[in-house]
């Protein structure tokens, strides 16, 4: 994997990074948000992975990502999904 940009948003407290990287398949945000841990030595939690783009038969993949401080800074940020509602299932 290869920094490509990397910015600081103080405001945010979060480090905003697009990376590259290489693989036969398509990575997904669970492999790639594990990758970026470890390459960037941060909390796997503390991440939030914005998009995986790639070019059709190309083996190089754009990684957005989002590396919070804290897990709490994420949690105040980072909007939270939505809950389904359990009168769907009684129709």
């Amino acid at each position: 994997m290869k920094r490509m940009q990397e910015r600081y948003n103080a405001l945010l407290k979060r480090t905003e990074i697009v990376a590259a990287m290489d693989s036969q398949e398509n990575p997904g945000f669970e492999k790639a948000r594990a990758d970026i841990a470890k390459e960037c030595k941060a909390d796997e939690e503390a991440i939030v992975i914005k998009a995986v783009r790639s070019h059709f038969g190309r083996h190089s993949f754009a990684i957005e990502a989002d590396i919070y401080d804290s897990v709490e800074q994420k949690n105040k940020i980072e909007q939270k999904p939505k809950a389904k509602k359990a009168a769907e299932g009684a129709k």
